[in-house]
C-alpha cells in the first residue's frame, strides 16, 4: 500500500509504503526528475535521479520517504545530483556517520516515521545552501513542452552553461528532463482515461509510436502493461 501527502518543505510529498508478503506485483519506480531521502527500519538512504526504471527488490516491510522537488535535493544533501544518478547510497556515505547513526535512531523511535524524517529534511534545509534559483523556471517551462533551445535563450544561459548546472541539480541534462517529464504527463493523462494516441499528442510527442518507445526505454516495457500495474 502506498500513501503520500504534500510536505512542509516547499514542492517536496512525503509518503509511506508497506510492502508485503512474496509474490505481489512490484510497481517499477519510474525517471521523475526528483530525489528522495528513504527510511526503513534501522537505515536511511538516498535516492539518486533514476534516467530508467528502478524495480524494488519486493523484500516486505514499511518504507517512508521525502520525495524532492527537481533539482531541490542536492543542495539539502550536499552533494551534485550527477554524483548520486541511478543510484542507491546509505546516507552515512553522504553526511557524518555519527550524524546519520542519530536520525536513524531519532526515525526509527518515532511513532509515525513520516513526519520524523520530514523532520530531519526540514531541520537540514534550515542550514542548507538555497537551490540553484535557476531551476523552478527551468522545471515549469520544460514540464509545458517548450523546447530547451529556447528557455536556454529565456534563462541568459548558453546551451553548455544550462547542461553544466543541470548536471548539478537534476543529474542529467536539460534534454533527458525533458524526455522524463513529458512522460510523466503522458502517464498521467493515460491513467485519466485519456486514449493512448490522444495521450501522445497532448503530451508533447511526435505520435504514439514516440510515446511507445519512450516508455519502453524509460520504463522498462510496453505502455499498457505499464498501465495495468497502476
Amino acid at each position: 500500500m502506498y500513501v503520500e501527502r504534500a510536505s512542509r518543505l516547499a514542492g517536496a510529498v512525503v509518503w509511506s509504503r508497506v510492502v508485503p508478503g512474496s509474490g505481489s506485483a512490484v510497481r517499477p519506480v519510474l525517471p521523475d526528475g526528483c530525489m528522495d531521502l528513504l527510511w526503513t527500519e534501522g537505515r536511511l538512504l538516498v535516492a539518486g535521479p533514476d534516467t530508467r526504471a528502478y524495480v524494488p527488490d519486493g523484500v516486505p516491510g514499511g518504507w517512508a520517504g521525502i520525495r524532492f522537488y527537481p533539482g531541490t535535493a542536492p543542495a539539502l544533501l550536499g552533494v551534485p545530483a550527477h554524483e548520486l544518478r541511478d543510484r542507491r547510497v546509505d546516507l552515512a556515505d553522504l553526511w557524518p556517520v555519527t550524524e546519520v547513526r542519530r536520525l536513524t535512531g531519532k526515525v526509527d523511535g518515532a511513532a509515525d516515521p513520516v513526519s520524523a524524517l520530514e523532520e530531519v529534511a526540514l531541520e537540514r534545509a534550515v542550514d542548507a545552501a538555497p537551490p540553484d534559483p535557476l531551476l523552478w523556471g527551468l522545471v515549469a517551462a520544460l514540464d509545458h513542452g517548450r523546447p530547451v533551445a529556447a528557455v536556454a535563450d529565456e534563462l541568459g544561459l548558453s546551451a553548455r552553461q544550462l547542461h553544466r548546472r543541470s548536471l548539478a541539480a537534476f543529474g542529467y541534462g536539460p534534454k533527458m528532463l525533458a524526455r522524463v517529464l513529458r512522460l510523466q504527463r503522458a502517464l498521467s493523462l493515460a491513467r485519466g482515461g485519456v486514449p493512448l494516441a490522444e495521450t501522445a499528442v497532448r503530451a508533447g510527442f511526435a505520435d504514439q509510436a514516440h510515446l511507445a518507445r519512450d516508455v519502453r526505454e524509460l520504463a522498462g516495457m510496453p505502455a499498457r502493461e505499464l498501465l495495468r500495474l497502476g
